[in-house]
This record gives structure tokens, sequence and C-alpha cells, in this order.
């Protein structure tokens, strides 16, 4: 009663992340650690996690996530708070807990706990949501809160990906078109206010618009990547013969995996990765309709949330990495190193397999509908 192709997809993700992290962390891992192999062993640990929770969440109802999701929304606020007040800075930002194994992010948390949240307040307030204003503006408040909290690290990346999600849920459970389309310009509107009143900012939007103006200095981390772009031709410079991952390219095994996928694997590796992307993407969105189609709308929402979340940080993760949007520093899904990102994207794909067995399960025991009914 699984979806064995979505398990299969995104078992073929990890494997791709821990095969293309392993060989873009070797010359970083030699230089820090004197271990070549330091970074892929520990992102091995963290599949290993990410697999171990995976399973357990494989085994809770969705009625269990609906029931505890305010709770799971409190949580991640305090682990926010937390993060503010004791968490690890590293380059200026305050966004990790150290936990001993590896460093949690709380911004991954909440952002899985506010697609739950949204999804269980459109279940019980979807009336509300398409006819009156009130119903529309209260998850936008939460989203302003988690918002705060997260531009305070200052972290604008996964405020964006949770603004874009928000306001995709909102608009399939019906909000109105001008509410969809104010909320959007009101979006745009306060991201370039945040952009301009932050000089880092800036710098990155200027220097994305022509990397090559200042190639050794703000320009400097995208003008390595289209260079391994470029090296990578059509069928790439063969596994582990990337240059630019010899420490000219910075966050090589993090932000900028995809780069050193283009330059080993070519526009042949780098087509595959986005096609099982995509299939992912695409297997979230077709169960979220299913759902919805047969009146299983919690299943529906967190699915159609979790399909636009991947989806929209993939275009960023990639387009940053191609020079076609400013860089953001979001992880590439399943594949980036970083354990609070795969693990709670391995949870989200389990809870989209949780879904889909639901929703068979439904079906399955749904009792025929007479002619009158199917006519309707």
């Amino acid at each position: 009663m699984f979806d064995r192709q979505l398990i299969w997809i995104s078992l073929g993700l990890m494997l791709t992340g821990l095969i293309m992290v392993g060989s873009a962390s070797f010359p970083i891992s030699t230089r820090l650690t004197d271990q070549p192999f330091h970074f892929m062993l520990r992102h091995m640990l963290f599949v290993c996690l990410a697999l171990g929770a995976s399973s357990v969440v494989l085994r809770i109802q969705l009625d269990t996530w609906l029931k505890y999701s305010g709770k799971f929304l409190f949580v991640s606020i305090l682990l926010l708070i937390a993060v503010l007040l004791v968490g690890k800075s590293v380059n200026g930002a305050a966004r990790w807990l150290p936990l001993g194994i590896f460093n949690l992010q709380p911004a991954e948390v909440a952002k899985l706990s506010l697609f739950i949240f949204i999804s269980g307040y459109l279940v019980r307030r979807h009336g509300e949501v398409r006819e009156s204003f009130k119903g529309f503006v209260k998850p936008l408040i939460v989203l302003i809160t988690l918002a705060f909290f997260l531009l305070l690290q200052p972290d604008l990346g996964t405020t964006i990906v949770m603004f874009v999600t928000t306001i995709g849920m909102l608009f399939i459970a019906g909000a109105k078109l001008w509410q969809f389309i104010a909320l959007v310009m009101s979006g745009i509107s306060l991201v370039i206010v945040l952009i301009i009143a932050e000089p880092y900012r800036m710098r990155r939007v200027t220097s994305f618009l022509d990397p090559w103006q200042d190639p050794f200095g703000s320009g400097y981390q995208l003008t390595q990547s289209l260079m391994a772009f470029g090296r990578g031709s059509w069928f790439g410079e063969g596994l582990g013969n990337s240059i630019q991952k010899l420490e000219y390219l910075p966050e090589a095994h993090t932000d900028f995996v995809f780069a050193v996928v283009a330059e080993e694997l070519g526009f042949v590796g780098v087509t595959l990765i986005l096609v099982l992307i995509f299939a992912l993407v695409l297997k979230a969105l077709l169960i979220g309709r299913k759902c919805l189609q047969h009146d299983q709308r919690f299943g529906g929402f967190l699915a159609f949330g979790i399909g636009i979340w991947f989806a929209f940080q993939t275009l960023v993760n990639v387009g940053a990495a191609a020079g076609i949007v400013p860089t953001k520093g979001l992880t590439l899904p399943l594949i980036s190193y970083g354990g609070s990102s795969l693990i709670i994207m391995s949870v989200a794909v389990s809870l989209l397999i949780r879904i889909d067995h639901e929703c068979r399960l439904y079906l399955e025991n749904e009792p025929p509908r007479s002619e009158n009914e199917e006519q309707k």
C-alpha cells in the first residue's frame, strides 16, 4: 500500500547526494581534518538518521499530526527563540543549535511545522478562508511571527520559501484572487525593502546582475560557479575531476553542490537530477489532488505544500548556482550536505508516503457510490 516509485526516487536522490557531497568535500575535508572522507562520513550518518526518522514518521497517523499541529508549531517557535539566545553563529548568522553529533537548524523544523499547521487550519477553517478576509489573514499572522524570528538570525531565504509555499496553499484552498494578488505584491515589496535595508543583501543582488564586474570580490562565488557549469559541457569532466571544488568555489558541498554536479556530470547529469526532483514534486502534487478529490483535506493540503516547498527551494538553489537568481543559501533537497535539511526533508517525504497510504486505505474501504452520486 506504499508508493514504491516515491520511495525509490527519494532513495535515488539521497544516494546521489551522498556521492556528490563526498566528491565535492574531499579538498576542504582534507584541509580542515586531514581526513578526505570526513564530511562524506558525516553525511552518511545524516542519511542514517534521516532514514531512522522517516521509518518512525511512516508509522504515525495523519490524525496525530493534525491533532498536535499547534503544539508542533509552538515547539518550533521556542527553537527559533533558543537559537537567538544560545545558537552557534557562522559567518555572522546565528542559525544552529549544537546537539553534539550535529547542529540543529530550527529554521528547517519551522518550515515543516508551519506547513503542517496551515494544512490543519485549512481543514478547520476551509469555508472561512474562502469567504472572509479574516480567515485568509489568520495564517499570515503565524507566518509573520515565524518570519520575525527568522529575520533576526538573519535568514531571508527560509522566510521567502515559507511565504511562497503559504500563499500557494491558500490559493489551492480557494482564497479569492484579489487577496492572492494583494499578498503577492505585498510580499514582493517587503522583500525589496529588506534587500535595500541590508548592505550585504544589496551586494548579492548587484553581484548577481553583473558578477564579472567584481570577479574577485562580491561576484567571486557566482563566477566560480559559472566556470564550473562551463567546464561541465554535455557529459562533464568525470566524477571526482572537478577543478572548482579545489577550494576555488566556496560552499562546494553545501549550497553550491549543484555546480560541482554540473562540472563533473555535465548537462546530462544535471538533467537526470532535475528530472528526479521534478518527479518527486509531481508525485506530491498528484497525491494532493487525489486526496482533495476524495475529501482527505489535511493530507491533500499538506501534500501540495510539500510539493511547492520542494519545487521552489530547488528553483532557488539551482537558480543561484546558475546565476539566474541571487544567492540565498538554500540547500538542494535531499542532496546538499546538512543534517537538519536532510532529516526534515526526509520526514516530509515520509509524510507524503503516509498521506498516499492513508488515501489508498480510504479508497479501498470507501462504500461504492450509487449511479446518481456518480452522475453528480
